[in-house]
Formats: structure tokens, C-alpha cells, sequence
């Protein structure tokens, strides 16, 4: 597929300045200056509701299949309603919102409100909310926050979450359902406020120092730690993405997205540019699960994406579906610029597979990318504004950021200074100050080295979490990252995720979440109903698994790579122990604490049952 040549896009040129040495360290930077930008992200909405007002910019699927679309001009009628109404309340930004449903167009013209009439807005993980059983996280953050308004989508369905916070003083807003005990205020109601001069006076006022957003992260250990996110943060991160992305000023981008907004690539990186440019967003209630991801399948075959956004395993649910169905695959392309992963590395295998649809839809390979950040820089850090062959890179810094890369065993510690990274942590002067070094650059935790030394325009590779990087008894650095990312790719797609065992012991065990139905594909008997216990040491399981991974460490050179043994999990990972994020990131640390007892199964002598040793 080398031969086949990239789709043409229009990429800002990949010019960077370096100083250091590999010894001493370096300071990374672009060579392209960042450009003025907009003081806040309500003049965003304002200039496309003036210039292109009949564009469509959010669509949402209703019950009846049909689009509700609107268009810039009624957004911006009703934020603007909705901002009329947060200052009638008294709302500001000691007194927040708090949103506990996930994305729609009520919950997005909302957070528009509150970026009009500067009241921040905190979007809560859903799970927080539907899936926790004693909703720990949820009232931490309701304590922690103070809101003066809650809303949720449906009344019936977050009564119970409802229910364990102490409301006095709080009001409540639904679009629909109702809560027996609990009084509430209609979303309509708000959207029926007459406006006033009070709106622009306060869109007046707020400015890049001003707070947008508390983004609550999960943390590897303990409560979660809200983000303070501030307009100038936000509005600077556009701007860099507009001069390294171009091709969106020519082309405003179309959207066909799910990823969360209470999380930052979803709400902040993905949102912000449909809002910076003037594009539209179709937002997809589907999501790379069961059930759920045929919802997704349904929107990408009647709209066609400019720039498609998702995490690996998004990419892997929707893979068959494409190389299945031409139609799909034909309109999923027909339109599309350029292909985006971020959240962990692309397995190669998926990237190979979606050059391979690429091909079939258009004749041409369609370029893939990804950058690098956190909640914590808003988050784009680093982008790849080139073409690449391969997965793992993560770019170079963008125009306004400077890296500062500090020698770490045969890596570097990757740190962050700019205008998009946060002033720190909400109420949590300790952790901010914890977060900066003495530079003020901030400690995002991360490690990275150069594609090619002799030539840092290629880009820095990633190289894993410093808090997941350990040594084995030998005193061998394992770049836990990486290997994560070689041990699915090797016995794909058998393992869903993987964590990575071994710290100061003589070798790397792993202990996987399988895939449950690639396994059971494996088996021949095809009539039995097994358990997931059944199903995660059945033997043509465990050969296919002692096979590949032989292979795979058959070309391995040392330790630090091959992998000695392996052991696959029947309980899934726990969202409320911290294991998993509603985006489908695993929390090794976390993970490894609270299965300690399995870690000792893993390196057992002689191996338990279900421990495979190669």
C-alpha cells in the first residue's frame, strides 16, 4: 500500500525551532508564530450567526428518526435566551451549571448560554450518574462545585443520582420526564426568556482570564480534580489548530461525532472547531459499544464526515462495518479529508485496515493523524500536521508551544508551557502547585523521543505514561505504553485491553480483558453457551493466544519487550473503582492496585489455571 498515494489536504508546513543538546535536554518549539485570537467563545458563535447565518450548525437524531438541525442564527437566538436567563437567576462564577446528561443539542445550546453570559459550565461524566452505585464521584464534585443549576435531560432517568445531592438552593432543569420529589424547571422555559442589552453587556465582559468550564478528570488515584478551563485557553488552542489545519478554513468541517463533552477532546477540541469555523456538527448518540454502535453505523451512511474523530477501539467496532458494506464505505469517504484517532495509539493492524477501505472507497489513502495533550492543555499539545505512515507519532509542538524535554533513561519527559494550559486545579491550590515546574511549565507526565534525531520536524514518538513506566529486576526500563499498544496488535483482536505486569520482577506478564465475542469465534463448538470464566481458559482460546504471542516474541530483542506470560480476566474493568473512563481508557495504575491478587496469580509457581506461560 506504500505506492498508493495520500488524498491531497492543505497541511501547515512542519517547521520547528530546537535548542539543547540530548545530554542537557531541549526547549521544542514551532517556528510559526501564533496569531492573534478571540478573547472568548461566545464571539465565535456571534461572527457565524452574522456571516453564516442559514449554515446548519447542530443536528441530533430524534425518537422518530428524523434530524432536528438548527441552524447558526436560531443557536444563537436561543443561547442568547438562555444567557438571559443564567443572569436573572444570579448565576456567575462562584454560582455554576452543572450538567449531568451527556451530548445533545439542549445540553450543548446550554453550555453556549454559559460561555455568553460567563457562568462556567461543568459537564459530569454520565456514568457518575447511570452507572455508579453509590455515587461517590458525583456528590464529591456536586460538594466541591456548588452549583446554583443542575441539568439533566431526563428527569426519570437521573432521579435516583438526583436524589443522593442535598438540592436546597439548587434548581433543577429537565428537557422532559419528571422527578417526584423534586422541584423543577422545564429547559423551555429558559429558552423563552426575553432577551435584553444584559446579554451583550455581559458577552462584554468576559474575557481570556475568564473560567468556561471545571473539567473533572479522574486522576489515577482518589476523587477527581476539576481542571480549570479558561476562555483564552480554549479560544488560543483554536487558533493553533486553524493555522496547522488550514483546509478547515476553506472547507468549515462536518462532524458525525460521539465522544463525550464532559471530557476534553470531545467537548473542547471537537466542538471548538466546528464553533471556530463555522461547521456543523451531527451529533451521534451512538458509541463504540454493543447496541450502540450501529447507531453510529446508521448516521455515517446518510452523512458524509470531513474530518472523523474517534479512539481505537471506536475504530475497531467500526471497521468490519466498512469493509462489510460498500454503500457505507463509499459515503463514509466521499466527503472525508482527513482521519483523527487520539487517546492511545492506533493498533497498526486497524490503521492498515482503514488505509485498506480508504483505497477501495476512493483509490487513494486517506491521511491519518493524531496529536498529544491533556484536560490540562486544552488539549492540543502537539499535533502531526503531516502525513504518516505509521501509528504512535504524535507531531510536533504547535505554533505559541513550547516542550521541554527532559532526559529519562533512553526517553525524554515531555513538559508543556503556552497559552492554552491551565492556570490549575479548581479549590486545589496543592495540586497546582504540584503541577508546574520551576519554569512554569506544566508536568502533563508523559514521555516521548524523536522519530528521527537528525531531523525533529518528523515529529516525537510516544513513549508512554512516567507513572506507568517501570523496571524489571534487571533494571530494565519497560515503556508500558508501547508495549500495551504491541501485545493487542499481536494477538488482535482477541484482547480488548491489556495492562502490563512486571515491575521488579524478572519478566512482563499480562493480564488482558478479552474480546468476548472474537473468542468466541475461536471455539469450534459453536452450539455451547459458555461463561465468560468458561470462555477465557478454553483451549483453542489459549492457543490462539500462545501462538501469536510466540510469534510476536520471536522478533523481539530483549526484556523490556517480550512477554513472558499472560492471563485473561473474566470481571470487566470497574468504573466506579477508577479502572475505566466512559471513553474506554484503562487506569493501569489503578487497574494493577485493585487486581494485585491476580497480579500474584499471573507469577505463580507452578502457573494457576488460566495462566499461560510462553
Amino acid at each position: 500500500m506504500s505506492s498508493v498515494e495520500f488524498a491531497e489536504i492543505d497541511f501547515a508546513p512542519p517547521r520547528v525551532s530546537i535548542e539543547g543538546s540530548p545530554e542537557t535536554g531541549f526547549v521544542f518549539t514551532s517556528a510559526i508564530p501564533l496569531h492573534p485570537y478571540r478573547e472568548n467563545l461566545g464571539q465565535m458563535l456571534r461572527h457565524w450567526s452574522q456571516k453564516t447565518p442559514d449554515r446548519i450548525f447542530l443536528g441530533e437524531r430524534q425518537s422518530d428518526g428524523d434530524w432536528r438541525l438548527l441552524n447558526y442564527a436560531e443557536v444563537n437566538r436561543l443561547a442568547d435566551a438562555i444567557a438571559q436567563s443564567l443572569l436573572d437567576r444570579k448565576l456567575s462564577p462562584s454560582r455554576s451549571v452543572m450538567i449531568l446528561s451527556g451530548n445533545s443539542i439542549d445540553h450543548a445550546l446550554l453550555m453556549l448560554g454559559c460561555f455568553i453570559a460567563g457562568v462556567p459550565v461543568v459537564p459530569v461524566s454520565v456514568p457518575y450518574s447511570l452507572l455508579s452505585k453509590d455515587y461517590l464521584k458525583l456528590r464529591f464534585i456536586f460538594e466541591e462545585i456548588s452549583p446554583g443549576m443542575i441539568y439533566v435531560a431526563d428527569g426519570d432517568m437521573f432521579a435516583a443520582a438526583l436524589s443522593s445531592l442535598n438540592l436546597d438552593g439548587v434548581e433543577v432543569v429537565v428537557s422532559h420526564g419528571k422527578l417526584a420529589e423534586i422541584s423543577t424547571t422545564p429547559f423551555a422555559e429558559l429558552l423563552e426568556t426575553p432577551v435584553t442589552a444584559n446579554v451583550d453587556g455581559a458577552l462584554a465582559l468576559v474575557g481570556a482570564e475568564t473560567v468556561v468550564k471545571i473539567l473533572y478528570t479522574s486522576g489515577s488515584t482518589g476523587q477527581p480534580k476539576g481542571v480549570i478551563n479558561t476562555h483564552g485557553m480554549l479560544c488560543a488552542n483554536q487558533q493553533m489548530l486553524a493555522q496547522i489545519w488550514p483546509f478547515t478554513d476553506q472547507t468549515p468541517p462536518v462532524l458525525v461525532d460521539w465522544l463525550p463533552w464532559n471530557h476534553t477532546f470531545g467537548g473542547n477540541h471537537n466542538f471548538n472547531l466546528v464553533l471556530n469555523q463555522g461547521g456543523t456538527l451531527y451529533i451521534d448518540g451512538g458509541k463504540p459499544a454493543p447496541g450502540l454502535v450501529e447507531q453510529t453505523v446508521k448516521n455515517l451512511a446518510e452523512i458524509s464526515p470531513t474530518i472523523y474523530f474517534n479512539v481505537p477501539v471506536g475504530f475497531a467496532m467500526l471497521l468490519p462495518y466498512l469493509e462489510q458494506d460498500e454503500a457505507l464505505r463509499n459515503n463514509f469517504f466521499r466527503n472525508l479529508q482527513l482521519i483523527f484517532y487520539a487517546g492511545a495509539a492506533l493498533p497498526q493492524d486497524l490503521w492498515e485496515r482503514l488505509e485498506k477501505v480508504a483505497i477501495q472507497a476512493t483509490g487513494k489513502k486517506v491521511i491519518m493523524t493524531s496529536s498529544w495533550g491533556s484536560t490540562e492543555t486544552s488539549p492540543l499539545a502537539t499535533a502531526a500536521h503531516f502525513p504518516l505512515e505509521k501509528a504512535g507519532v504524535i507531531g510536533i509542538p504547535c505554533p505559541g508551544v513550547s516542550l521541554k524535554m527532559i532526559p529519562s533513561g533512553d526517553s525524554y519527559e515531555l513538559r508543556v508551557k503556552g497559552p492554552n494550559v491551565t492556570p490549575g486545579y479548581f479549590r486545589r491550590p496543592d495540586l497546582t502547585a504540584a503541577a508546574f515546574d520551576a519554569d512554569g511549565y506544566y508536568l502533563i507526565g508523559d514521555t516521548g523521543r524523536f522519530v528521527d534525531p537528525e531531523d525533529p520536524g518528523k515529529g516525537i514518538s510516544f513513549d508512554g505514561r512516567v507513572a506507568e513506566d517501570f523496571k524489571l529486576s534487571s533494571g530494565t526500563w519497560v515503556r508500558v505504553g508501547l508495549l500495551r499498544v504491541a501485545a493487542l496488535a499481536a494477538v488482535v483482536p482477541v484482547l480488548q485491553f491489556a495492562l502490563v505486569t512486571g515491575h521488579d520482577r524478572e519478566e512482563i506478564g499480562i493480564l488482558g480483558w478479552p474480546n468476548i465475542a472474537a473468542c468466541k469465534k475461536l471455539c469450534k463448538d459453536t452450539e455451547t453457551e459458555f461463561s465468560a470464566e468458561a470462555l477465557v481458559q478454553h483451549s483453542e482460546v489459549s492457543a490462539y493466544l500462545r501462538q501469536m504471542l510466540t510469534r510476536y516474541n520471536s522478533v523481539q530483542q530483549g526484556s523490556s519487550t517480550r512477554i513472558a506470560r499472560i492471563m485473561l480476566m473474566s470481571e470487566p474493568p470497574d468504573s466506579d473503582a477508577g479502572e475505566i473512563t466512559d471513553k474506554g481508557y484503562i487506569n493501569q495504575r489503578v487497574a494493577l492496585q485493585r487486581r494485585k491478587e491476580l497480579v500474584e496469580q499471573l507469577y505463580a509457581e507452578p502457573p494457576g489455571a488460566g495462566v499461560i506461560v510462553l
